[in-house]
């Protein structure tokens, strides 16, 4: 096991001593080699005084001087250390000052010189804790008899050695090649590398799984170890293994799939629902999620490699998952006709949609049938009028028809369509509920996943649900998973134990203030109900004038980009965008590593939980119930067992969170990999497109292009200002570029008709040209910036 001195520093979250046996197994330090580097590692931290041997046990030492953060480089060799905290500033780094750090490591800086108003701190790299680079995309040079590989990105600012290690690297010259770094560059020495895989004679020849999985360093395959875990593991369930589990197996269980499985094929369905009628017009409602946990103990080789991993990467209709499919699928995933462990949480609702009560309980339960959206997507369509739903967009309503006329879906039975009619109507009054309580919607296009933004079938990695998720049957599940979701944290909060939260700060009121002046140029008023806060509510109305507006596109495209990033937190605080005051994530066990951390959770807690103050104490709660919520004034867990939660939640959730925004660029730069090549075929052609940027170097322009996939490919390129040969254009600062003499403008939500001048594949930058649309300037020129403009200007710069 490979570990980082990242790693290593997380287990050490207070002053309290660790003994090397600990950190051995956290670790997974087995053999010798990885012991002697552990060792290696605890005497240099100890060396450099960032740890403390005590009778020889480890604390860390602490120092205010020292900030981490993580190196952020340019081009042109200009480096900042960013800090995680929020509104803390970044530290300009001189280039003798990186002791061989490289863009994108983690790092410790030591200040060395303290910031003014117009200028940033100094600083200076003190220790590298992690390096984010352990391979790179290069291409291969000969000098003399040296082969050197020049990194493709132009912000990792070296070259490296190349060592001989079988592969004809005469052959590699001026080709693209993935390169593992073996050595990093130490004093004199360059870094050393060597040649895994020729992948090329450029980035459009490389195959782009390839280039993606090199560039972000995303592993394939699985260590042995945890391949050999899980062949130890029983693969029927024994009876030993359902004491003090709810028997839920009578009960009419589904799961929800996009489309039919062929064949034998287990598909990965991680959640499956029940609803029970009860009286006075109430249902229990069950969401039951595969127990992970129970498979994948702490410290073992697959939650080693689990935790490495974070989330799972989707990458088109390549998956690389959190852990081994021979688990995932076999043992745990739900399958028609097959007994499964669960842990399920179970709701009472009224009629309004109110949650009464619940509760959260290990379980087995009996899966009956899969539902195809094919299959049950009609039911819907007849619920909501039975034509068709109100304000479907025109894309969806084309998809729709041609999805029914080549699929003829089995027959449901009376019961099962009941169910799906009991749970359609239940989505429905818990989305109504949900923006009673100020939750907002974004009317966006569907992404790679189709019309539900997200693979986890919750609110996608912007944190807020899309308006078009429910039109469809897997979309509206998602209402029972984001009420999953809080419950689980609202439980876990009142229980007063650790936890994994996932949380949205509010936007920034000076964005927000300049959306708001955006809006108004563009002739759409919206403003705050209080001038000095932001709320979800506000954002709720904004969408609804968006809607009635003839630039909703653009505007929600401005709104999107005023929202926070989502992240982890051990604290429990708000999330923005699903307007709720607590909220996690714990319905995709097998594709999330928190939410198989909030399963290990909730099994302490019913396991060895104290359900009263003392043995003394004859008043007992039930720490499954949510009748419990206020009645509990004592530590639930025990003192060893809370502080070894709080430590490993501690000392992951940064990681956790740095590996989600990894996964979202790998997964976005496989989209632009394909948006590039498919324009680099219609190199030439013209478009209709929308302006959804204006910068001084130019405007950008999302055109829509027909593809194989579900609805119209949207993408975007840009009209560098040097195109536009008819003018002189001057930039104003409320988005708009106008011609001095001809004033014509080129403004935020204007329509233009562009051609594709040139398409950079490995950029996945679309070059474009103006050769009509615009609009006419108005007469005033208050707002124009008459900054001078270099036509050849480097735009790249500035869109970074």
């Amino acid at each position: 096991m490979e570990f980082s001195i990242a790693t290593l520093l997380a287990n050490f979250t207070d002053d309290k001593l660790v003994a090397p046996k600990v950190l051995e197994k956290k670790l997974g330090c087995q053999d010798r080699t990885t012991l002697r580097k552990l060792q290696i590692a605890l005497d240099a931290l100890e060396k450099i005084g960032i740890l403390v041997k005590d009778k020889g046990r480890y604390r860390r030492a602490w120092d205010d001087n020292l900030v981490e953060a993580k190196l952020r480089c340019s081009s042109k060799g200009f480096c900042f250390a960013i800090q995680d905290k929020e509104g803390t500033e970044d530290i300009y780094i001189r280039e003798c000052h990186l002791s061989n750090a490289w863009n994108g490591d983690r790092v410790l800086v030591n200040i060395i010189k303290e910031g003014s108003r117009r200028r940033s701190p100094e600083g200076e790299v003190r220790l590298i804790l992690e390096r984010s680079n352990p391979s790179v995309l290069a291409r291969v040079k000969q000098e003399g008899s040296q082969y050197k590989a020049v990194p493709l990105d132009d912000r990792l600012l070296f070259e490296l050695d190349i060592k001989a290690n079988g592969v004809e690297l005469e052959k590699a010259i001026e080709h693209l090649v993935h390169v593992e770094v073996v050595r990093y560059a130490l004093g004199p020495y360059p870094p050393l590398g060597r040649v895994a895989q020729i992948l090329g004679s450029d980035a459009e020849e490389a195959n782009d799984l390839d280039i993606v999985c090199c560039k972000h360093d995303l592993p394939r395959l699985f260590a042995d170890v945890a391949h050999a875990e899980i062949d130890g593991l029983p693969k029927q369930l024994r009876k030993a293994d359902l004491k003090n589990r709810l028997d839920l197996r009578k009960v009419e269980t589904i799961a929800i799939l996009p489309e039919a499985v062929n064949g034998s094929d287990r598909p990965l369905v991680e959640r499956a629902f029940t609803i029970e009628s009860l009286k006075d017009n109430k249902f229990r409602l069950g969401i039951h999620v595969c127990d992970a946990a129970f498979y994948i103990k702490p410290d073992t080789a697959l939650d080693r490699e689990a935790r490495k991993r974070g989330t799972t990467v989707h990458l088109g209709e390549t998956i690389l998952p959190l852990v081994p499919d021979s688990l995932a699928r076999d043992r745990c995933s739900f399958f028609p006709g097959e007994d499964r462990l669960a842990i399920s949480i179970l709701i009472v609702v009224d009629e309004d949609a109110n949650a009464i009560e619940y509760e959260i309980q290990p379980s087995v339960i009996h899966l009956d049938r899969y539902v195809t959206n094919a299959e049950a997507d009609p039911i819907l369509q007849e619920m909501a009028g039975h034509t068709e739903l109100q304000g479907i967009p025109e894309w969806w309503r084309d998809v729709q028809q041609q999805q029914y006329s080549s699929e003829k879906p089995e027959a449901i039975s009376e019961e099962i369509a009941q169910m799906l009619e009991q749970l359609f109507a239940l989505s429905y009054s818990l989305q109504q509920r949900r923006r009673e309580n100020g939750a907002f919607e974004l009317n966006l296009p569907p992404n790679q996943y189709g019309i539900c933004p997200s693979p986890y079938q919750d609110e996608g990695i912007q944190g807020v649900v899309s308006a078009c998720s429910h039109l469809n049957t897997e979309g509206m599940l998602s209402e029972f998973v984001i009420l999953a979701n809080h419950l689980v944290a609202l439980h876990v909060q009142e229980l007063g134990v650790p936890a994994v939260y996932r949380v949205q700060p509010p936007p920034d009121l000076d964005e927000v203030e300049d959306l708001i002046k955006l809006a108004s140029n563009m002739g759409v008023e919206i403003l705050l109900d209080d001038e000095e806060d932001v709320t979800s509510v506000d954002y709720q109305d904004f969408t609804e004038v968006f809607a009635a507006s003839t630039c909703e596109r653009v505007l929600t495209y401005l709104l999107e980009s005023t929202l926070k990033p989502t992240a982890y937190s051990t604290i429990p605080s708000s999330h923005f965008g699903l307007a709720m005051e607590c909220y996690s994530h714990c319905t995709s066990p097998l594709q999330r590593y928190p939410d198989l951390l909030i399963q290990r959770l909730l099994h302490a807690v019913f396991d060895i939980g104290r359900d009263r103050k003392s043995t003394r104490s004859k008043d007992r709660v039930n720490l499954h119930h949510s009748s419990c919520h206020g009645q509990i004034t004592w530590n639930v867990l025990p003192p060893d067992v809370h502080h070894e939660f709080e430590s490993d939640f501690s000392s992951v959730v940064g990681h956790l969170t740095e590996r989600e925004k990894l996964v979202q660029e790998a997964e976005a730069d496989l989209e632009g990999l394909k948006k590039a090549g498919l324009m680099k075929e219609r190199t030439g052609e013209t478009f209709q497109g929308l302006i959804t940027g204006v910068q001084s170097y130019g405007f950008f322009v999302e055109i829509e292009v027909d593809s194989d996939r579900r609805g119209p490919l949207r993408l975007e390129g840009l009209v560098h200002v040097s195109s536009l040969k008819d003018d002189w254009y001057e930039y104003r600062r409320q988005q708009t570029l106008v011609g001095r003499k001809n004033r014509k403008q080129y403004s935020l939500g204007d329509w233009v008709e562009v051609q594709v001048k040139s398409v950079d594949y490995y950029r996945q930058q679309i070059d474009l040209v103006a050769v009509g649309g615009g609009s006419e300037a108005p007469s005033t020129d208050d707002d124009i910036d008459y900054r001078p403009r270099d036509r050849n200007y480097d735009y790249e710069d500035d869109e970074d």
